[in-house]
């Protein structure tokens, strides 16, 4: 009899370390200190800081005392305001250097002239080579002046004084090329997560000094698929912890952050969440109505003009310096962002190289490590350093300082289960077929449509009270590792549905985007459903768990891609729809991107789920607005997945034959 309620019971031990705590929340240019529960805080004025989530090296730092200066500067802006930027420039004046600008709402820390950074630039091979290096803290944030607005919407048509990121980044160009002794009149730009976001505003609108822009893991639509919604669904956990801090007013500018929440009282998030209730009892129990971007995304529950407005997407045209976006398979934050600012730029045009690097990695884990691993899986190779040295770095030695071109194809993409990298002429590839999963009768799961068959569904109760958990790690803070993780504890769930392939007797190489496509029911009036692709290993699988060699890899169900929808946004996400409790209705949603081989003698898993806790907030199965419902709003529901020639349930898949 399959289990009600499965978890493991070994509690996980909460990292709080600065590798750990830049994957969950992105934080790329402030170092931060982690304290129980998740608390984070800005280090003081004059503290160290180290680059986003590398361990302080002696060497390297004592390198940038030797070789560097560091000066503060205040740059105008058009509009009047001065924008704080910290510059880095090499004591060897005898040559030239391009500027490298890194703009950010984390902070430039360590503030004061004495107080100098531990590493430089995407890695501290550009702090080798010699690079002026500017980190600008973004308008309204620690010590510029300024209102801050998060994501703030590009303006099209602007007066002489009006301003946006992009023009700002523009005015911030122009005053370092004319003032800065050294530099050789070339710019590069890059950043990871929300300085991603402001990287890409950078090649719009680009000053001609500008040459390479790399965004990284970028934040680029908050609604639709990174870090604050998934299709609309309201990251909860994530959401919570970091909104809690970042979304506080700075009364004026100050060289602290503000601290987000910390007294969790437990370990257990799944429970803590649980409690919380609906939540509408966030502003209730603890925010009170003092965080004002916390309260804006309650405001707008449906993908309005608001969240239409802060996304770069649609004014990626016409772009002129070369763009070269990174992004990780397995990112827990910005899976979209990557994807869909390259798939922008090759539709809206680009006069200079336009090139998608992904591979097998957490949010940002491309900037650290060696990435050999991710999770308990083994990827054969230091796909990280990869990167660095064979990729990022060619990249901008060819346009900063006219070094010979590093010939990068349109996609760079690692594979993973062969663990191979691929160049590619277009992402998805050319040579990808389209293909279809079908789920089947009896749990069964094949590339052909389902027949007439009695069994014409799967059902399951649904229970907003005891949610499907999202991992099996009992934590507070969300983590990374959930992305690779062995998923035989939700498979064991009676409210989770799972379909799986015969043993595969040949390779299967899954290149380019997912997309769901069920028919589904239920008995409320609305729904979520999860789809997850999954790998699962033959039962003879060597023991070679990265993390944890005690864990067994036999059977291990290794999740390759989770993405969940709600049934309400099935008719577009400007406007919701209720469910007619028993009638079918058809969801197609984006499960993003993945390239991966299933290899002969694995099998291919999906599974369909309607909670997924406290990673995404609970749906109320009840047509209403979530940020206002209450407790007694929250009902179970069955629902029902069909697989019938009339209603064929099936995931969309690019094939690659081999």
């Amino acid at each position: 009899m399959k289990k009600d309620f499965n978890r493991s019971t070994t509690t996980s031990v909460i990292k709080l370390n600065l590798v750990l705590l830049t994957a969950i929340l992105g934080l790329t240019t402030t170092p931060l200190m982690a304290q129980r529960g998740g608390r984070v805080a800005t280090p003081p004025a004059g503290a160290a800081a180290a680059a986003p989530g590398r361990m302080v090296n002696k060497e390297d730092s004592a390198y940038i005392r030797k070789k560097y200066k560091k000066m503060e500067v205040m740059i105008p802006m058009r509009d009047g305001v001065k924008l704080y930027t910290c510059i880095y420039m090499p004591k060897d004046d005898t040559r030239s250097y391009p500027i490298m600008l890194d703009r950010t709402p984390y902070g430039c820390a360590p503030y004061g002239p004495d107080a100098f950074k531990t590493s430089l630039g995407p890695s501290m091979i550009f702090a080798r080579e010699g690079f002026i290096f500017a980190y600008q803290d973004v308008r309204g944030k620690f010590m510029s002046e300024g209102d801050f607005v998060a994501t703030r919407p590009y303006k099209v048509k602007k007066t002489p004084t009006d301003f946006d990121e992009s023009s700002d980044t523009y005015d911030a160009i122009d005053w370092m090329t004319k003032n800065l002794p050294l530099n050789n009149g070339k710019v590069g730009t890059w950043g990871i997560s929300a300085p991603g976001f402001y990287t890409t505003m950078t090649a719009i609108e680009a000053h001609p000094a500008l040459k390479a822009v790399s965004p990284q893991a970028p934040v680029t639509n908050w609604f639709m698929g990174d870090d604050r919604h998934h299709n609309g669904v309201f990251q909860e956990m994530g959401t919570f912890a970091f909104i809690s801090g970042f979304g506080v007013p700075r009364p004026k500018p100050s060289p602290m952050g503000a601290r987000g929440f910390s007294a969790y009282n437990t370990q257990d998030g799944y429970n803590f969440f649980l409690k919380m209730g609906p939540l509408k009892n966030f502003n209730e129990r603890i925010l009170h109505h003092t965080n004002p971007l916390w309260d804006e995304m309650q405001y707008h529950d449906t993908y309005d003009e608001y969240w239409k407005s802060r996304t770069p997407e649609p004014h990626l045209k016409n772009i002129g310096p070369a763009v070269m976006t990174v992004g990780g398979f397995f990112d827990q934050e910005d899976p979209y962002g990557p994807l869909k600012t390259f798939a922008a730029i090759e539709k809206g045009g680009h006069k200079d190289l336009n090139t998608l690097v992904m591979g097998p990695w957490y949010h940002g884990a491309f900037s650290r490590g060696d990435g050999e691993t991710i999770g308990n899986i083994q990827l054969g190779s230091k796909t990280g350093l990869f990167y660095r040295e064979n990729i990022e770095f060619p990249f901008f030695m060819h346009y900063l300082k006219d070094a010979p071109d590093p010939q990068l194809p349109k996609a760079y993409v690692f594979e993973t289960g062969s663990n191979t990298w691929h160049k590619y002429s277009k992402w998805p590839p050319a040579e990808a077929k389209q293909g279809a999963l079908y789920m089947q009768p009896g749990g069964k799961l094949a590339f052909t449509a389902p027949k007439a068959n009695k069994q014409m569904f799967d059902s399951y109760l649904s229970d907003p009270a005891k949610p499907v958990p999202y991992t099996a790690e009992v934590r507070v803070i969300r983590g990374s590792e959930f992305m690779v993780e062995d998923q035989r504890f939700a498979s064991t769930r009676p409210d989770v549905l799972v379909y799986q392939t015969d043993v595969l007797d040949k390779d299967v190489t899954i290149a380019g985007n997912v997309n769901a496509d069920l028919f589904v029911s239920t008995t409320g009036t609305d729904a979520d459903f999860v789809v997850k692709v999954i790998d699962v290993y033959p039962d003879d699988a060597p023991n070679n768990a990265a993390l944890n060699p005690a864990i067994p890899m036999g059977g291990f169900q290794m999740m390759v891609r989770g993405e969940i929808m709600r049934a309400k946004f099935r008719n577009g996400f400007e406007k919701t729809v209720p469910m007619v409790p028993g009638k079918v209705a058809e969801l197609k949603w984006d499960v993003e991107d993945i390239n991966h081989t299933f290899l002969k003698g694995h099998r291919i898993m999906i599974q369909v789920q309607s909670t997924w806790f406290p990673l995404n907030d609970r749906n109320p199965q009840k047509f209403v607005n979530i940020y206002k419902a209450n407790e007694a709003d929250f009902q179970k529901a069955t629902n029902k997945v069909y697989f019938t020639p009339q209603f064929p349930s099936h995931v969309d898949v690019k094939l690659i034959e081999k």
